[in-house]
């Protein structure tokens, strides 16, 4: 299903920049850990109208709402299973009010994109999750996003082609566009081992395709841009592709999860994401609003150059380095990325 706002923009402008995280930038204003960032949306609703304003002050020409555990079977967790139409409904509501009084200022288009986040369960035969079960706990949410007024459905951090084709099919039910994107976090695998090459023929396999598909999460940097480079290798070209990267590896320090990485990391990762030829680029865990300046700053100052392994590895360090197989396989692939001429513009 055809997406013209997200296509028609990016012929204007280019490679387009994603927001950042939600929950780690929460916690920074009080969130305690366990507790629900979606609730936020009818308690804090100010609190989240004010992080989408931080990250499209940066940069930022999609955000992404406060909905990624807005599922039934993750609110369940903490019983708030029976609210879903209404939290991701207002999640939508306060981000779409945002972009349009940004278009209203300064006849900038924010194009909002509704987040949806794994059930949390896992399928038949490892778990109990069916495939209409499935369906019908992202189609009660996907739909509750529409009613708020997002202009697309981003569902991100999958990690079986089970639950693609689940979340897919319920975006497709409700007639709403779509991204996806997985997370490759076990030597360029998602926890259920599907390949990032897997993931795009899967996809291509599939009647209706969505707009973008891409790679989110998974350790850092390096990890996310070796994920998106094999992507690119066979994704087709009227697919969009999306690179959403954790600021750094995560470290786990005092009882808390801290992230290595810096604005000069983010602006590198960046850069290099552009130059494989990813069309949006953005940040996950740890990213905050100074990072996607420092993404949108690097992009557009930084001259295009091939990409190469080698020239990743220098800028971001070595991808799943403990693997020395797959180090084997990156040093002796250094094969570059040739750049594609953009289409001239009116």
């Amino acid at each position: 299903m055809e997406n013209i706002i997200l296509n028609n923009l990016r012929n204007v402008a280019g490679t387009l920049v994603a927001d950042g995280a939600t929950g780690t930038n929460y916690f920074a204003r009080g969130l305690e850990t366990g507790d629900p960032p979606e609730l936020w949306n009818l308690s804090k609703p100010n609190y989240v109208a004010k992080l989408h304003e931080e990250f499209i002050e940066a940069g930022a020409d999609i955000i992404l709402t406060n909905s990624f555990g807005g599922s039934s079977s993750r609110l369940k967790l903490h019983g708030n299973e029976g609210s879903v139409s209404k939290i991701n409904q207002r999640a939508a509501e306060i981000a779409k009010k945002v972009a349009n009084e940004y278009y209203k200022k300064y006849f900038r288009k924010i194009i909002v994109a509704g987040s949806v986040g794994p059930t949390g369960d896992l399928f038949e035969p490892f778990g109990v999750l069916t495939m209409p079960e499935a369906e019908k706990i992202f189609f009660e949410q996907i739909i509750s996003l529409k009613k708020g007024g997002v202009d697309l459905i981003w569902i991100e951090t999958i990690s079986s082609l089970q639950e693609v084709d689940a979340a897919l099919t319920a975006a497709e039910k409700a007639q709403i566009a779509c991204a996806v994107t997985m997370s490759f976090d076990s030597s360029k695998k998602t926890m259920m081992g599907v390949s990032p090459r897997q993931f795009v023929e899967h996809v291509c396999n599939r009647k209706v395709k969505p707009v973008a598909i891409g790679a989110n999460c998974g350790i850092g940097p390096s990890e996310l841009v070796l994920s998106i480079y094999e992507m690119k290798q066979f994704l087709p070209k009227e697919i969009l592709l999306i690179a959403k990267g954790n600021c750094g590896i995560p470290e786990y320090k005092d009882g808390e999860i801290y992230y290595k990485g810096n604005s000069d990391l983010m602006g590198k990762y960046g850069v290099l994401s552009r130059d494989i030829g990813a069309d949006i680029i953005g940040g996950c865990c740890g990213t905050n609003a100074n990072h996607i300046s420092a993404i949108k700053n690097s992009i557009q100052n930084f001259i295009k150059k091939d990409f190469t392994l080698n020239r990743m590895t220098e800028d971001l360090g070595t991808p799943w380095q403990n693997n020395l197989e797959e180090n084997s396989q990156i040093k002796e692939n250094t094969r570059p990325v040739r750049l594609r001429k953009r289409r001239k513009r009116n």
